[in-house]
């Protein structure tokens, strides 16, 4: 546990290097008007940090940044804020009052506005799944403990996920389900099929259906992800990576870039970054390429009706400006659903 005066001092250091870009000395610290100790001090307590591994020393310069253990520590103890400003929400805002009739303008939308107030690169997920609805349920029977259940959709495409048939459920209760299911559910979007199935059939099952809550049970846990592979990746401001400092290397940006050109690459590395709720922060190596080491990414998921359906990402260098992306996030993943939510 780092002492006040030395939460001080990191959050200084990583505050200054974000701005500059530069390594950062005791002096320079001491001149801030919210850091009220010597150079000597500073020196003693950057020295300190430097051993307990949050933060490192250029070889050419006095001076310390931070390491990804300093990054990680100022984004979960420090808590970065960086409000944007009124003026910057209103752009933000106003940028979607324009008439956008399709779902993919306004992703792309949002991706622009995202790397255009950031100088960093966007990447969103986008709900193809608005445009995709039931054409057909049905639960096949594999022994007495296991059934597949199979989701066709209105564009072709047709999902399998084998699920446990609850005890005591006979093949006469899964086709009652499935009859009553089909008959009330096609045509539904994908993304509202979960909810769907308690406020538009749930009644009926109860009335009709022998081990409702366990069948209801089963169900959903067969709709878990379902449309999850209708999703279409969007980028913008890809090559705003040349325009930092820690870029110059034209090898490593290619390397980068070639990469952000995988859709496979790009899509593993965003939605195994956005495996929970609220912001998510990835540093450095805790990204699963290499070649994104020297990188973080900050995601947030983006749900209509309660059902998670998109992700946005910011992918920056490690000397990111947290506070600020966060802040954007938040507020674009909470923009976002109502505006999608009118058009689908």
């Amino acid at each position: 546990m780092l002492t006040e005066r030395q939460r001080m001092i990191l959050t200084a250091i990583v505050d200054d290097y974000i701005t500059s870009a530069e390594p950062v000395g005791s002096r320079s610290i001491s001149k801030r008007g919210d850091v009220a100790f010597s150079p000597a001090t500073i020196r003693n307590e950057m020295a300190d940090l430097e051993e307990l591994g949050f933060l490192e020393q250029p070889h050419t310069s006095a001076g310390r940044i931070p390491s990804h253990k300093g990054y990680r520590y100022y984004v979960d103890h420090i808590k970065p804020i960086n409000l944007i400003s009124p003026e910057e929400v209103i752009t933000l805002k106003s940028s979607f009052a324009e008439k956008l009739n399709a779902i993919e303008q306004v992703i792309q939308q949002a991706g622009s506005i995202l790397s255009q107030m950031t100088n960093y690169t966007s990447i969103l997920l986008g709900p193809e799944i608005f445009h995709t609805s039931l054409r057909h349920f049905q639960l096949l029977p594999l022994n007495e403990n296991h059934a597949v259940a199979i989701i066709v959709t209105n564009t072709g495409q047709v999902e399998n996920k084998t699920v446990p048939i609850p005890p005591g459920v006979s093949i006469s209760e899964m086709e009652k389900v499935v009859n009553l299911l089909n008959h009330k559910l096609v045509g539904v979007p994908i993304y509202k099929l979960k909810s769907a199935i308690y406020s538009e059939v749930g009644q009926e099952m109860q009335r009709y259906i022998d081990h409702y809550e366990d069948l209801m049970h089963m169900v959903d846990h067969a709709l878990d992800g379902s449309g999850s592979e209708g999703q279409r990746l969007f980028l913008s401001g890809a090559t705003n990576m040349l325009t930092q400092p820690e870029f110059r290397d034209v090898e490593k940006v290619k390397t980068i870039l070639d990469l952000l050109d995988e859709t496979p690459t790009v899509l593993k590395m965003l939605t195994s970054a956005s495996t929970g709720s609220g912001i998510q922060v990835k540093i450095g190596t805790e990204n699963d390429h290499e070649a994104f080491s020297n990188c973080s990414l900050i995601t947030a998921s983006y749900a209509v009706e309660g059902e998670a359906i998109g992700t946005i990402g910011i992918l920056g260098p490690t000397r990111m400006d947290y506070g600020r992306v966060m802040v954007l996030l938040d507020l674009l993943s909470k923009d976002l659903p109502k505006i999608l939510a009118r058009l689908s």
